[in-house]
């Protein structure tokens, strides 16, 4: 793609597992490390980012020649969402079709700068969008989010599994609320379960990114349009997220050393 030299897929196959806010803290993370990055919000349906990078309401992107976009830039990031052409209250009332080629659009027409690393937040499931990512455009790999808990873990599965049968690499796994930790006695409790990022892991040969807590202050940040990464670069959480950010820069890389590993029909 022009102006991009690699793309990184951050899924989860099931929604409600924090995928959005794992995908922004890890754009930011990987800004972080001197690296010029592009944010991509795929969820037609309900497009999170622009809240998250803190774009108020009404902004929109400005016109960069016929038929393409200047992506908006936030936290030294540039990003593209559906947020930022319609009303936050609007709803997509459209079919698989009508989401695929919105998402395409968004996709090859918004005029990315020289980006290095392009992460695209995929809505949860294994259709039209993932189709017409795996189809429109080389993707370097994939993220796969996912809790510990063993029902997150089946659509977790099913998100591997379409990415290997479009010849996308799987980076890794990044377990979310791994722990919770009590704010006021430090209790720690694997409330949704424990192992399962591992398991599924070593079940597909793959390895584990990290492991994030169920934390008040991470989802605080993130609705408040300041990230974690942004907002308390010391903390133990920021640290994991440039820890994986580093991890997916090797495991694209190591890929990109390999040789050409997708093929498009």
């Amino acid at each position: 793609m022009e102006g991009v030299k690699h793309i990184v897929a951050v899924a989860s196959g099931k929604g409600g597992v924090g995928k959005s806010t794992v995908t922004v803290n890890l754009a930011l993370a990987t800004a972080a490390q001197g690296y010029r990055v592009g944010l991509l919000d795929a969820d037609i349906y309900g497009p999170s980012q622009a809240q998250m990078l803190g774009i108020g309401e009404g902004v929109r992107p400005q016109q960069a020649g016929e038929n393409r976009f200047k992506p908006l830039e936030a936290h030294g990031i540039q990003a593209m969402s559906m947020a930022f052409l319609v009303d936050t209250t609007e709803p997509m009332v459209w079919r698989g079709p009508m989401v695929a080629g919105a998402f395409q659009q968004l996709l090859t027409q918004t005029a990315w700068q020289d980006v290095d690393y392009l992460f695209i937040d995929m809505p949860p499931g294994t259709g039209d969008i993932q189709l017409t990512l795996s189809q429109k455009a080389p993707v370097s790999g994939a993220v796969i989010v996912t809790t510990p808990q063993d029902i997150a873990l089946l659509d977790a599965r099913k998100g591997i599994e379409m990415f290997r049968k479009v010849n996308v690499p799987v980076l890794g796994i990044v377990e979310n609320m791994s722990l919770h930790v009590c704010s006021n006695c430090g209790h720690q409790e694997p409330i949704f379960g424990e192992g399962g990022g591992e398991r599924i892991a070593a079940q597909y040969d793959t390895q584990l990114l990290g492991q994030l807590p169920l934390s008040m202050a991470v989802r605080q940040q993130a609705d408040g349009g300041r990230p974690t990464v942004i907002a308390e670069p010391n903390s133990p959480v920021a640290e994991t997220f440039r820890h994986i950010a580093q991890a997916v820069v090797t495991g694209v890389e190591s890929q990109q050393e390999e040789g050409p590993q997708i093929s498009f029909e």
